[in-house]
């Protein structure tokens, strides 16, 4: 049995690693798991174009969804393996959640080859690939702000904490990423440095629980900018005339929200800066099967 998933990318309104509280917004972006269940136990992951590639993010994506879900299929847990093979558009290591965005698809390609899809509520699947995550070593919150944007679609914002989701709103805004050529590993990130601007993430939390994303983005970006020590001339370059912009989890990446006009000139100065710039549109559909 076969199963076919596609998940987004996720741009960041206010990074978790502070308080525990984040929030993000889905972006067009993908990653495509295709899963093809074994009757050998064994669960191989491979990555297109990098063979080289560390899976055991999906693997482990993989292996703890069949356990959970393999007998509800009519199947021996003990003996159902897996082939998984992800492609992706996110660059990895960028800010970009490209490993809830993998986690989320292996889970709903699994979901779907088992032909359990449709008994799965979308969160608890969320759920499943955020504890992968934490068992893999990708992630210190568990990014379960980042998957639950990712899975659902549209802006979200939970307690990181609990696993709960606070509140979620479908956003229809253009975005434009700047991605410069260096990368950042969200395992690697200081986050005693992170948690001494609490006071300024529970203002954006405030603002993003009142719907003003725009305004908690730039916000958390400055924030975090300056705890992880990343350069604000891509935010300066951006305001005042975009809705909102930040630095994109841990980094590199910065995002930019607002209007497509507004964006494309943007756009023309980011360019001017080394690295990649994607004008792209939010997504309120979340992962998918395909």
């Amino acid at each position: 049995m076969d199963g076919r998933a596609v998940a987004p990318a996720a741009g960041t309104v206010l990074n978790a690693l502070a308080t525990g509280t984040g929030s993000a917004f889905a972006i067009d972006l993908e990653t495509t798991a295709t899963v093809e269940l074994t009757e050998d136990g064994d669960v191989v992951g491979e990555v297109a174009g990098q063979p080289e590639a560390d899976t055991t993010l999906v693997e482990r994506c993989a292996t703890m969804t069949i356990s959970e879900y393999a007998e509800r299929a009519g199947l021996d847990k003990s003996t159902v393996g897996a082939r998984v093979h992800t492609e992706s558009e996110v660059p990895m290591a960028s800010g970009l959640k490209s490993s809830s965005a993998a986690a989320n698809a292996t889970v709903l390609a699994t979901l779907d080859a088992l032909e359990v899809a449709d008994a799965v509520e979308r969160i608890e699947a969320c759920r499943l690939g955020v504890r992968a995550a934490r068992d893999a070593g990708v992630t210190v919150t568990g990014a379960f702000d980042d998957a639950s944007a990712s899975m659902l679609g549209g802006v979200t914002v939970t307690d990181n904490t609990a696993d709960a989701l606070l509140a979620r709103e479908e956003v229809d805004w253009d975005a434009l990423v700047y991605t410069p050529p260096e990368q950042s590993y969200s395992a690697d990130a200081d986050v005693s440095a992170c948690e001494r601007v609490a006071p300024m993430a529970r203002l954006v939390e405030e603002l993003a629980l009142d719907g003003r994303y725009g305004e908690a983005m730039t916000v958390n970006g400055f924030a975090f900018c300056g705890a992880l020590e990343f350069s604000t001339g891509p935010m300066i370059d951006a305001l005042p005339d975009v809705t909102g912009v930040s630095l994109s989890g841990t980094g590199p990446s910065y995002v930019a929200v607002g209007e497509r006009d507004t964006l494309e000139a943007v756009n023309e100065r980011w360019d001017e800066r080394d690295g990649t710039t994607r004008l792209l549109q939010t997504r309120t559909d979340g992962t998918q099967r395909i």
